[in-house]
């Protein structure tokens, strides 16, 4: 009888391990190569207004397991932008650390190196939130997959 009992919570450990395992692996993945699509305004809660990228305007990130790096291409701009570093993510958040950066980033990269995003992620589109100092809503990029 006790090895009985055993064996059946044995089985039933095993199935709960297994059922969490599941889970994870549904859960989507920012690794991978994305596109910006459009951006967000925001009245601190609800989007208030879509904006489309302009004509020519391509923004890229790509993520791997730890690193990230983005470039942008705009058309008025010849020298184009980029930036790489490591990144990381919680719950709800996304925390991207620029290392270095194209001549303009660098500028920028005296003053902040840390970008913390409100993420909202699904299997082929994400976007990163801007909130201000009191958790409002300010603006967003959205991107989707491109692979």
């Amino acid at each position: 009888m006790k090895k009985s009992i055993l064996l059946i919570a044995c089985f039933v450990v095993f199935l709960m391990a297994g059922s969490f395992k599941g889970l994870e692996h549904n859960r989507p993945t920012i690794e991978g190569t994305w596109e910006l699509q459009s951006f967000y305004n925001y009245d601190g809660q609800n989007v208030t207004d879509t904006l489309p990228k302009s004509d020519g305007y391509r923004q890229v990130k790509m993520y791997s397991k730890e690193k990230i790096m983005w470039t942008r291409y705009v058309p008025d701009d010849p020298n184009g932008r980029f930036g790489y570093g490591s990144y990381r993510i919680t719950e709800d958040q996304l925390i991207e650390v620029i290392e270095y950066g194209d001549d303009e980033m660098m500028k920028a990269l005296d003053t902040m190196r840390n970008f913390t995003f409100e993420l909202i992620l699904n299997e082929d589109t994400f976007s990163q939130i801007s909130v201000d100092a009191d958790g409002n809503r300010t603006f967003s990029e959205n991107y989707r997959r491109i692979d």
